[in-house]
Formats: C-alpha cells, structure tokens, sequence
C-alpha cells in the first residue's frame, strides 16, 4: 500500500514536523529514525554544525541553505524525541529561545540603552550570570561550560568566564612565558620518555594556547581550521608536483616533499598561487 509523504502545501515547518513524527511512527516509520535517542543523535548534530561553518568557511551559500536545513532536522528530531517523552515539543523549544532572545535584548526590546559594544557584551554576559543563578544549580562558574564543546572552544569558554572574576594573566606577554614554561614542561617529559605524564602537559600547552588566542581575540578554532586548509593546500602541491617526476610520496623522501613545501611556501609569499 502506497503510504504518501505528507502534502507538499503544508507550511514547511509543519511539514518537515509531519515528516519527522511519521519517520519515528511505531508502525509506519523508519526502523532507523525509530532506533535512535538524544544520545545517538548528538553526534550527528554537531556534525551537522560543522558542516554549516563550514560551508560558511567555503563561501557556499547555496550549499549553506541545505546545511542549515540539516540542523534544523536535529532541533527537530531531539524535540519529537522528547515530545514522545512528554517532555516538550518543538512549539516549547522556538517559544523558549523566543522569550530568551527578548530578555537578553532589553536595550531593543525594552528601556535600556548600551554605551557601546562592550557594554552590551557585559549586559549579556550579567544577564546570563543572572539565568545561571535563577536555575539555582551550579555550585562553580564554570559548571554549565558545555563538556560537548571542541576542546579548544571549551578552553576559551573556561578561561573567559575565570577572567571576569580576576583570575587570569595580565598580559600577553605573561600568557606567552607560561606558554614558554608548558612546552619546557612537555619536553621534560618527552626526554624522560614518561609518555602519560607528557600527553597530559600537551594538554596544559594547548589550554595556554587557547589561553593566548582569547586574550588577542582570535577564535583558536578558526585559526586551526586556516591552518588545516593551509597544509591541505600544501600537501597536494607537493603530491602533484612528484606527479609531474612520476612519484607518488611513499615514493620520496623527506627532503625531497620538504624541498617542494619550502617552494610553494615561497610561491604563496610572493602571490604566485591561488
């Protein structure tokens, strides 16, 4: 028996509801859709998140249409999730972020007026310290930091909110000796060949990176994405130019692709490649 999808003239909202509640039906749905949980999906939606940076990343506005259609998928299928648990449903969760964006924009939506962008920032962030403290949950200002964040993000989210109460080095000079001080630290025990104790001083390195990447406003996961895309750039000028001697690089050697990195190097530099 032929089972059709629901009617193409639905408001797409409802449609995309319709098509989601029919996918987790107990009798007419998808085996799949039905299998999964909150925690099964998650990864799927932060997946779907990185997928509309980087489409954003890409320039890709048509791509990023689909991309955020997507993620709107996840919000969809978490709130017929917990719908089926009576929990909320997705009308809760657009009239929850409805009321939140209203309560954090009085200056627009209300009788208060910032001085400047910085001010506003910390009328944000005070109105968000101000719902933390209403919730009467967290016991540490750190506590609703997200343990689901990349863990770069996650470290300027820490040391961000450790900042605003004073707990934070004063300059950029002192984040860089501490900077200088975790790698000797993470050589230390590289040399003594303990290599638990050194994976954990990796670990101090980057948080001090991240550390130092907040205190000059860069977002330390943009600046890696950058740096992914650069070496990928790199790498398959190398890759084609042992093409061009008829190698492959399990074919060369390391001062050969090292000589070739040094060369598009210098071709970049000098605006000789896209």
């Amino acid at each position: 028996m032929t089972r059709p999808a629901p009617p193409a003239d639905l408001p797409p909202i409802e449609r995309l509801l319709a098509i989601m509640a029919r996918l987790r039906d107990r009798e007419d749905g998808c085996e799949w859709d039905q299998a999964q949980t909150f925690a099964t999906i998650a990864p799927y939606t932060v997946e779907e998140a990185y997928e509309v940076a980087d489409a954003i990343e890409r320039g890709d506005l048509s791509d990023l249409k689909d991309e955020l259609g997507d993620l709107l998928l996840q919000v969809v299928f978490h709130s017929r999730m917990a719908e089926e648990q009576g929990a909320f449903d997705f009308e809760d969760v657009a009239r929850a972020i409805n009321d939140k964006m209203v309560r954090r924009h009085p200056h627009v939506f209300g009788d208060e007026s910032y001085e400047s962008l910085e001010h506003q920032k910390a009328g944000w962030e005070a109105l968000k310290a101000a719902e933390r403290a209403g919730k009467g949950r967290d016991a540490s200002l750190l506590d609703d930091v997200p343990l689901g964040l990349p863990g770069l993000t996650r470290a300027v989210k820490l040391s961000r909110r450790a900042a605003k109460v004073g707990f934070v080095w004063p300059t950029v000079q002192d984040v860089v000796k501490k900077l200088h001080e975790e790698v000797g630290e993470m050589l230390a025990e590289i040399e003594a060949g303990d290599l638990e104790k050194a994976r954990h001083e990796i670990g101090d390195v980057l948080f001090v990176v991240a550390n130092l990447a907040r205190t000059l406003d860069v977002d330390p996961e943009e600046a890696v994405r950058y740096t992914n895309a650069k070496f990928v750039r790199r790498f398959k000028y190398v890759e084609a130019e042992l093409a061009k001697r008829g190698k492959t690089p399990d074919q060369s050697d390391l001062a050969e692709m090292d000589a070739l990195w040094e060369e598009v190097k210098a071709k970049e530099r000098a605006g000789l490649t896209t």
